[in-house]
């Protein structure tokens, strides 16, 4: 039986597994939306193609799995942009299909054309342009592999409409065969030698681990490791979950908003070990005094990685969990006293703190901190970007893989909301709570209609300050401005808001009113907002401000 374009597309997807798309509907894509509604795969109707996109990488984040997502040509593919992009920084598998005009339309201007696959370049591992539906299978078999294979990313496939109407006879390909793509997952030997012979002879190891440990799963060799070696902790801001918080060995996010004893470890090892990390700005600082005492280990999937920002003394290219089994079988049970009193007494010397005052403002950490009591560290925390998501990397402890849902490198505002709804469809039987800046849920609030569409229990804690906080606090430390431009007085009701959609809304305005209230949301059987009205000036403390040395940070009494 021959089956047309759109329909051999959905065959394609269930073949990989496919369960869930992400999507909205337009003219160039609506075959695809006939053929969806007979197929084995559920369709999730966003409100925003931003938010189909963002959806599909908190699934995507949460589970594993690849995400979909689905919109058609011209502005619905352009606005996939930024959760494209989004993922490519941050090594999320991605597929975004976007519908193109006919093939004989193609450059000419046509209603509602873009050059998506020209656009998407410079953020997708790769993407396609598919004009004949011969290829499509073969396509579609290529973007899964090249999406879940090596460093995790977004692969974009542009389907041209007239080959959802051209028909031929189904048959998926078994085996990708890609000449110029072969990922290398095994590190080399020599290197994992000297590897191991460095670990046992330093004297004050630190283990770094980024995003990459979570995407190869390798937590718990990570955790061997450490406890094998008596090597501390810390990790990026994507890395937190690879590592249970209160583990002893653990020294909480280095880097600008990092633990004061963690960015002091990082100045002061003998030997960085750094484990599917890249090195961003963020973590460092002023490159030339990070780690200034430290012989460099550098373990990553991808080889464009490794000495790119920071020189390296021994490179290991492999799959993160592959590399650090091979060198759990090697080094030495050991022990470092010495090391680890002096991080104990930095620990004592320099927690993480803030104030309250008897009678004042409701303090955003303290929101954290009772979120955290109340799910036990058991719940998938979704944020959006901004103090409050630094405010959830300093004071929830994370003990669970995936369990944190954020967006690190592109920053994206408006990607936690959406993100939680694509976690919630991803772990249904699991607390998904996304921790939100007044500013950044504006920005997709959109999509409270998705959440009550399809009933998704969903939780949004809102931190309230009536600010752009993180840029009104550069404006006040460096830039020695007053607040212009971040001002946000006019902000909705989001209580009424969150009842004119449908959902629950709650409000909080003093601490003593805390505890009642998230209990009351996080048990409601549907979508809840919670807005917590917080201390106006509060600031995220400690701070290493931009192209700084690491142990340069403000809010930290030396």
């Amino acid at each position: 039986m021959k089956l047309n374009g759109a329909q051999i597309l959905m065959k394609c997807l269930e073949q990989e597994g496919v369960e869930v798309i992400f999507g909205y509907p337009g003219g160039q894509v609506i075959p695809i939306f006939d053929a969806l509604y007979d197929a084995k795969i559920r369709l999730i109707l966003v409100r925003h193609e931003q938010g189909a996109a963002h959806a599909a990488e908190g699934y995507a984040r949460s589970t594993g799995k690849i995400g979909v997502c689905l919109a058609t040509s011209g502005p619905g593919a352009t606005n996939l942009v930024t959760g494209i992009a989004d993922a490519y920084m941050d090594s999320v598998p991605l597929v975004a299909i976007t519908g193109q005009v006919p093939t004989f339309m193609i450059g000419r201007d046509s209603f509602q054309e873009a050059d998506i696959t020209g656009i998407t370049m410079p953020i997708t591992k790769h993407n396609y342009l598919v004009k004949d539906i011969k290829d499509l299978p073969r396509v579609i078999k290529e973007a899964f592999y090249i999406a879940a294979t090596g460093r995790p990313g977004p692969v974009l496939i542009d389907l041209a409409k007239d080959v959802n109407s051209q028909t031929a006879k189904f048959e998926y390909p078994e085996v990708v065969d890609l000449p110029g793509y072969k990922p290398n997952y095994v590190g080399n030997i020599r290197q994992i030698k000297d590897a191991v012979e460095a670990i046992n002879r330093a004297e004050r190891p630190l283990l770094y681990g980024g995003g990459g440990v979570v995407n190869s799963g390798a937590h718990e060799v990570l955790r061997k490791l450490a406890e094998t070696a008596d090597i501390p902790v810390t990790t990026t801001l994507l890395g937190l979950t690879a590592f249970p918080a209160g583990h002893p060995l653990f020294l909480g996010m280095l880097g600008m908003h990092g633990t004061a004893y963690a960015n002091f470890a990082v100045c002061e090892t003998d030997l960085l070990i750094a484990v599917g990390a890249r090195f961003d700005d963020r973590v460092t600082g002023k490159v030339e005094s990070f780690a200034p005492k430290a012989k460099v280990i550098h373990i990553d999937i991808d080889p464009a990685e490794i000495g790119k920002n920071v020189a390296v003394d021994i490179p290991i290219v492999g799959d993160v969990k592959n590399v650090l089994e091979m060198l759990v079988e090697k080094v030495k049970p050991t022990s470092h006293p010495e090391w680890r009193k002096q991080i104990a007494a930095w620990k004592a010397a320099y927690p993480l703190s803030y104030r309250e005052q008897p009678g004042g403002g409701l303090k955003p950490q303290r929101v954290i901190e009772e979120i955290y009591r109340l799910t036990k560290g058991e719940a998938v925390i979704c944020t959006e970007v901004g103090q409050h998501q630094m405010w959830t990397a300093q004071y929830y402890q994370f003990t669970r893989p995936r369990s944190l849902i954020t967006s690190g490198g592109l920053g994206t505002m408006g990607f936690g909301f959406p993100a939680a709804i694509g976690a919630q469809v991803g772990n249904a039987d699991r607390l998904v709570i996304d921790i939100a800046g007044d500013g950044s849920f504006q920005m997709n609030i959109q999509e409270l209609g998705t959440a009550v569409a399809y009933n998704l229990p969903v939780k949004v804690v809102i931190i309230n300050n009536c600010y752009l906080g993180m840029v009104r606090q550069w404006q006040e430390f460096f830039f020695n401005k007053r607040y212009s431009g971040t001002v946000m007085d006019h902000n909705p009701d989001f209580v009424k808001m969150a009842e004119a959609y449908g959902a629950a809304g709650f409000r909080v305005e003093r601490a003593e009113e805390l505890t009642e209230t998230l209990q009351k949301a996080f048990a409601f059987p549907g979508p809840a907002v919670v807005d917590c009205r917080v201390d106006r000036e509060e600031n995220v403390l400690p701070m290493v401000p931009a192209n700084q040395p690491i142990d340069q940070m403000i809010g930290v009494n030396k």
